[in-house]
């Protein structure tokens, strides 16, 4: 079995070599699919979705979005600057609480916003008003919770790690809680996103460590993930998305380092 391991580890690297130029061909990426599946990981290759575009972003706070948002939700409203926190309140529909790293949380009275015309609809039309781009909406239904969770994108790339719950109960929206990003511009000597395989090829290797349990992946996505650096700055990285039969793992496109995506799991 180590003898079959080893074999496989040093093709990897041949495949990889050999595809580094062509990056996301589509034969590149049938040889590592063969590799995954020859160690036990079921793979279908057209369900990883390539890019090649995505680099490195720099991320800054938007005061006059904070604004657009809290007024779509609580109409006219006082605002309170506490420093890095922006306060809104309009006594008859909720509070509105904006933070430095693009962290919010909105608390609305009951029935101000009900879903009598479906969730997903109801949200969908909020996100308009919001001046947000998102992924697809997730609905999650627990007793009498109904919670969406939408993951913010730039550019139709989801930003994983930044996403916003409308939790809904009883008919009516609740609150709406998360994050997203604003004033986002390319960053100098930012890295580029690196080639899918490479990618893969560490996350068998965390699979062959014992590190993740995985028989199979489902999907393979490019995309960002989000960090803070400053009071009111951030940067958005170049991430894959690695969904399996054990969960979500978010694979840093710079440094390999791998992480389990627990933001939808929680809501579930």
């Amino acid at each position: 079995m180590a003898l079959v391991l080893i074999n496989a580890f040093f093709l990897a690297l041949i495949v990889r070599d050999f595809y580094a130029d062509a990056r996301s061909g589509r034969q590149a990426i049938e040889n590592v699919c063969a590799i995954l599946q020859s160690n036990g990981i079921a793979i279908d290759p057209d369900s990883i979705k390539s890019a090649d575009a995505l680099r490195t972003m720099r991320t800054a706070r938007g005061f006059e979005l904070e604004a657009v948002i809290a007024y779509a939700f609580l109409g006219p409203v006082e605002m309170t600057d506490q420093s890095v926190i922006y306060l809104y309140e309009n006594m008859e529909r909720g509070t509105a609480e904006f933070y430095s790293a693009g962290d919010f949380i909105i608390e609305l009275n009951e029935g101000v916003i009900s879903n009598a015309n479906g969730t997903l609809r109801t949200v969908r039309e909020l996100l308009r008003s919001m001046r947000l781009e998102t992924l697809m909406p997730a609905l999650y239904i627990d007793n009498e919770r109904e919670t969406v969770s939408v993951v913010s994108a730039y550019r139709g790339a989801g930003i994983y790690n930044c996403t916003i719950d409308f939790a809904f109960y009883d008919g009516s929206l609740r609150t709406i809680s998360g994050r997203y990003v604003t004033g986002i511009e390319p960053a100098e000597n930012g890295t580029e996103i690196s080639y899918v395989g490479t990618a893969l090829l560490g996350f068998l290797e965390a699979v062959m460590d014992g590190d993740i349990e995985c028989t199979e992946i489902q999907s393979v996505e490019a995309g960002y993930q989000h960090s803070v650096v400053g009071p009111f700055e951030g940067m958005i990285t170049p991430a894959w998305l690695i969904a399996t039969d054990s969960g979500r793992y978010i694979i840093d496109s710079a440094t390999g380092d791998i992480r389990r995506d627990i933001s939808f799991e929680a809501v579930i």
